[in-house]
């Protein structure tokens, strides 16, 4: 496993605990804060607008928020896990999982510890759920969106899983990373094909027929 980069400002694993309930009550809020919002955005989008594309758009940033916050902070400050990728002098992408060790471990407060495992645990099992029921209900203008939420939910998940139970398989996270890369870019590019032809379907209906009000 590589070693952290010299510039990190606290030095990973050394960062202050208390002894409260919940020594980062932010830090947790916006770990179940974000991911809930996106939730119950889907949920609800249909009160509040009509249209797919502003409803995507907006669950896709809380979605992308969520990712970028529970990788980068609620992991390293909830339970003293981070993972995160480099690329060395020769181009080679390196994944890299890391955990507290030896007397840090204890510095990790136990019910942090449970809301951080059980919003990283619900949420994708949720938003798999979803894909389920969607697919089947043949509603599939929402199954690239429930995709992506379950992706990245999906992606946090099991990098946290590798920080705590294993970090020696870096060419399984790799080609993981790989395949879920290009399924975004086939689902997207397909998203967006259809959305075109949706919208430019009706206009060369009305251009072909003219005269069709002529007697």
């Amino acid at each position: 496993m590589s070693t952290l980069v010299e510039d990190d400002t606290i030095p990973f694993g050394l960062e202050h605990q208390n002894n409260k309930t919940l020594p980062h009550p932010y830090v947790t809020m916006c770990h179940i804060g974000f991911r809930s919002a996106a939730l119950l955005v889907y949920f609800l989008c249909g009160l509040f607008s009509d249209s797919y594309i502003t409803n995507f758009v907006v669950i896709v940033l809380l979605l992308s928020v969520d990712f970028w916050t529970v990788k980068n902070i609620t992991g390293r400050l909830m339970v003293g896990l981070r993972w995160w990728n480099y690329i060395d002098d020769e181009g080679k992408s390196h994944w890299v999982y890391e955990s507290k060790k030896g007397a840090s471990q204890n510095m990790v407060n136990s019910t942090e510890v449970k809301i951080f495992w059980a919003g990283l645990i619900s949420f994708p099992a949720i938003w798999g759920i979803i894909f389920i029921i969607k697919l089947f209900s043949l509603q599939f203008k929402w199954v690239l969106l429930i995709s992506i939420a379950a992706t990245l939910n999906g992606a946090n998940l099991h990098g946290y899983l590798k920080c705590r139970f294993g970090k020696n398989n870096e060419n399984f996270g790799t080609s993981l990373t790989n395949v879920t890369s290009s399924f975004f870019r086939q689902q997207v590019l397909q998203n967006m094909t259809n959305l075109m032809n949706t919208t430019t379907s009706p206009q060369s209906t009305t251009q072909m027929n003219p005269n069709h009000n002529i007697v």
